[in-house]
């Protein structure tokens, strides 16, 4: 009865591993996605490129309402791919620990 038990043990903390092990690969998958796709994406760069050209005509034409426009554009831009990395630096940090984690459940609870 006492081995059930035990094999019982070592099966549930086998699955647990498995699906820590899992979800932090999902995680770091999922950042290292967020942070391309902000990063190299066609449209933030279509955006910027378009807003650069919008103040190179507001400066040319001297209308400095369309050049305070771009500049206010082109933060915000800014500091969307900041955040974005942000969040994809934080998903792969957890993702990382998570993956760490279930190594070492593995290694000091499972082959013992």
């Amino acid at each position: 009865m006492i081995e059930l038990m035990e094999m019982d043990y070592q099966f549930i903390l086998l699955v647990m591993d498995a699906a820590i092990f899992c979800l932090g690969a999902v995680m770091v998958l999922i950042g290292l996605g967020i942070l391309v796709k902000k990063g190299f994406g066609t449209e933030v760069q279509n955006l910027a490129a378009t807003t650069a050209k919008l103040a190179q005509k507001g400066i040319a034409d001297d209308i400095s309402g369309l050049v305070g426009n771009a500049s206010v554009l082109m933060n915000a831009l800014q500091e969307m791919v900041k955040t974005a990395g942000g969040i994809g630096a934080f998903l792969i940090l957890f993702g990382g620990i998570f993956i760490a984690g279930s190594l070492l459940l593995l290694v000091e609870y499972i082959l013992v």
